[in-house]
C-alpha cells in the first residue's frame, strides 16, 4: 500500500491522532521510527520516511521510538466488507499470523498459502504489495515488538518475555533482538520506565494498548456491568475485571483486568502469571474485547444520522463460547433475567478460580462440561427445556463452530453453522457473530429494540425496510446497531 509522503507529513505535523496505527514515521537523522502523534519535535519534511505498517520501518533499518512506542498502537482497524480479494486475502493472511506470534511455531510461507488456498507465489505478491514486506518479515517485526512490550511494561524474566513472543531459543531471540534494535534485551529493560506496579497481584504481567480518540469508554462499560455475570466478572467506572476458564485463551485458566486512561488514550491490562505464556494471544483478544482498533472517525461520520456521543466501540469478548451460551440464555427474556441464569450456570457448572479479588471466585464453564450434563440438570436451573437443550447442542458443536471463527473463515459460515443448531435462530446466530467475531457490519434480523428505535428516529417498522435504511450504515451497521439499543435508554 502506497502512502501519500507530503499527505503523511501533514498528518505528522498536526500530530493527528487519526492516523495513529495507520502510518508511522522514520527519520532518517536518528534511524527511529515514531507514531504520527510522537511528542518530540516534528523532524523535517527531507528527513521522514513514511510507512504503513511497523514492518516496513524495520525493513528499512529503522528502530521503534522509546518515547511514542509503535508497538502499543492501534491496528489498522479497516472494515471487512469494502476491500478487493487482494486486499482481503492480504488482510486474512496478517490475521492468521497475527495468531502464532506468541506460538513459536514454526510458521512457513507454504502452510500460510495452504490455508488460504492460493500458492506460495501469489500470497508472497499480494502480501508485498499490500503491506510492504514478505509474511516471514511481518512475522518477525511482530514478534520483536511484542518482546519489547513486554520488556518495558512487565517485569517477566528475559527468557519468559522470548517464549511469550515466539522464540523459543534464547540465544536466536537476543541476536535477532539485537541485530534489529542495537540494543540488548536487558538494557532496553533498563532503560524503560515502567509504571508502579499495585500491591494486589504484583506478579501479574503488565502491558500497555493505545486506541484512537475520542472512545465512549462509559457507553461500553455500561453494556459490560448490564450484563456481568456475578462471580466471573466485575465492572467499574474506568475499567473491568473477569476471569477466564482454561481453554477460551490459553490452555490454563487466569484472570484479566482492563483499566482505562482517558488522558493518554491507553488502556492498562494486567493479566495472571498462568495467561503470561499466551501474551500476544491475551492482547489480540483484548483489543477485539475492547473494540481498540475502532476507526472512530469514520464511524462517527457514516453514523452521523443516529443519537450517540462519539467513539462508540463494539463490545467484544475474551470468550466465544461464554457469549454464545449467554446469547440463548438470554432469548426472549430481560438482561436482567438472563444474568441471573448465567449466574446459576457457573455456580452449578462453573470451576472455583483463584483470583485477587474475593468477588471472583469462577470461571464460566467448559463446552465439555456442559456437553456432558444432563438435560434435567440444566434445565432445573429454570432454563427453559428448549433452551437447556440448545445450550447442551451448542456445547457438543463448539469445536466444529470455534474452527469456522478462524480469520480467514467468512461470518455466514459460522452464523450458517449455529442457524443449524436446535433453538439457534438468526438473531441470535448474527447477534454471538456481531460480539465473538467482533463483526462491525452485524445486523441482526429483527430485532425488536432495534426496530423500535427505528421507528421513532424513522418512522420504519419492518425488517424490509430497516434494512434498506440500514445500507447507509454498511460496513459499520453492527455500531448502529448499538446506538439504537442505546437511543432507547436516552430518548424520552
Amino acid at each position: 500500500m502506497t502512502l501519500d509522503q507530503d499527505a503523511a507529513y501533514q498528518a505528522l505535523a498536526a500530530r493527528d491522532a487519526r492516523f495513529d496505527g495507520r502510518l508511522f514515521v522514520g527519520v532518517t537523522s536518528t534511524g527511529i521510527y515514531c507514531r504520527p502523534i510522537c511528542r518530540v519535535r516534528t523532524p523535517q519534511r527531507r528527513n521522514c520516511r513514511f510507512f504503513a505498517t511497523p514492518a516496513q520501518a524495520e525493513a528499512a533499518a529503522f528502530r521503534p521510538c522509546l518515547k511514542c512506542r509503535p508497538e502499543i498502537a492501534p491496528g489498522a482497524g479497516l472494515p471487512w466488507s469494502v476491500m478487493d480479494a487482494s486486499r482481503t486475502l492480504a488482510q486474512q493472511a496478517v490475521q492468521m499470523l497475527n495468531t502464532q506470534i506468541g506460538s513459536g511455531d514454526a510458521a512457513t510461507l507454504t502452510t500460510l498459502a495452504a490455508h488460504l488456498g492460493v500458492s506460495d507465489r501469489h500470497l508472497r505478491r499480494i502480501f508485498a504489495a499490500e503491506h510492504g514486506v514478505t509474511p516471514m518479515q511481518y512475522l518477525q517485526t511482530r514478534r520483536l515488538l511484542l518482546a519489547k512490550q513486554l520488556l518495558t511494561d512487565s517485569a517477566m524474566p528475559v527468557a519468559q518475555v522470548a517464549l511469550a513472543a515466539g522464540f523459543h531459543s534464547l540465544r536466536r531471540f537476543n541476536a535477532a533482538f539485537v541485530a534489529r534494535y542495537r540494543m540488548s534485551p536487558s538494557r532496553l529493560r533498563g532503560a524503560a520506565e515502567r509504571e508502579p506496579v499495585a500491591s494486589e497481584a504484583a506478579d501479574a504481567v503488565t502491558i500497555t494498548l493505545a486506541y484512537r480518540a475520542p472512545f465512549d469508554h462509559a457507553t461500553l462499560l455500561r453494556f459490560f456491568a448490564q450484563r456481568a455475570t456475578p462471580g466471573v466478572e466485575t465492572v467499574g467506572a474506568l475499567g473491568l475485571r473477569r476471569t477466564l476458564r482454561a481453554g477460551a485463551i490459553a490452555r490454563e485458566g487466569g484472570w484479566i483486568e482492563a483499566s482505562f486512561d482517558p488522558e493518554r488514550d491507553r488502556v492498562r491490562l494486567r493479566f495472571a502469571p498462568t495467561l503470561a505464556g499466551a501474551s500476544a494471544r491475551v492482547a489480540a483478544a483484548a483489543r477485539r474485547w475492547l473494540d481498540l482498533d475502532a476507526a472512530p472517525a469514520h464511524i462517527d461520520a457514516a453514523l452521523a444520522d443516529l443519537p450517540g456521543a462519539p467513539g462508540i466501540r463494539l463490545p467484544g469478548s475474551l470468550d466465544g463460547f461464554e457469549l454464545a451460551v449467554r446469547a440463548v440464555l438470554g432469548q426472549q427474556i430481560s438482561v436482567a433475567a438472563a444474568r441471573t441464569l448465567a449466574s446459576r450456570l457457573v455456580a452449578r457448572f462453573g470451576e472455583p478460580s483463584v483470583t485477587p479479588w474475593a468477588e471472583l471466585s469462577y470461571q464460566f464453564p467448559a463446552p465439555e462440561r456442559l456437553a456432558a450434563a444432563a438435560l434435567s440438570d440444566v434445565a432445573g436451573l429454570g432454563i427453559v427445556r428448549q433452551r437447556a437443550t440448545a445450550l447442551i447442542a451448542l456445547a457438543k458443536s463448539w469445536p466444529e463452530l470455534e474452527r469456522l471463527m478462524a480469520p480467514a473463515t467468512a461470518p455466514e459460515a459460522f452464523i450458517a453453522a449455529l442457524c443449524a443448531l436446535p433453538g439457534i435462530g438468526p438473531w441470535t446466530a448474527h447477534y454471538i457473530a456481531m460480539r465473538a467475531l467482533g463483526w462491525p457490519n452485524a445486523f441482526p434480523p429483527r430485532d425488536v429494540a432495534v426496530l423500535r428505535a427505528m421507528q421513532r428516529r424513522f418512522g420504519i417498522a419492518d425488517q424490509c425496510g430497516a434494512d434498506a435504511r440500514a445500507e447507509a450504515w454498511r460496513p459499520w451497521r453492527a455500531y448502529a446497531v448499538l446506538r439504537l439499543w442505546n437511543s432507547l435508554e436516552t430518548d424520552p
